[in-house]
């Protein structure tokens, strides 16, 4: 349920704004979209995973309250993350 080391490497040079940034928000946001992705597949299979199901509502609030921090800061950098990423809204 939770990504590789490689995979997460892979996501913070795609959307890190420099060299080994992990803190900005569209590195967080593309770091939970993944994790939320996964956790969708898993509950697919796993239909009474309740536990799981709560965690995965945490997961996206918290993408979505990253996404509004992203939004009040840069207009630009929200649309390309929004795009980037294939989310609604």
């Amino acid at each position: 349920m939770s990504i590789t080391q490689e995979k997460k490497a892979e996501l913070i040079k795609q959307y890190g704004r420099a060299e080994g940034d992990t803190g900005s928000p569209e590195v967080q946001c593309a770091i939970l979209t993944t994790r939320i992705l996964n956790l969708t597949e898993h509950l697919k299979t796993h239909k009474k995973d309740f536990h799981s199901r709560r965690g995965l509502l945490i997961m996206v609030g918290q993408r979505r309250r990253l996404l509004d921090y992203l939004k009040s800061r840069s207009e630009e950098r929200y649309a390309e993350t929004i795009k980037s990423l294939g989310l609604r809204r």
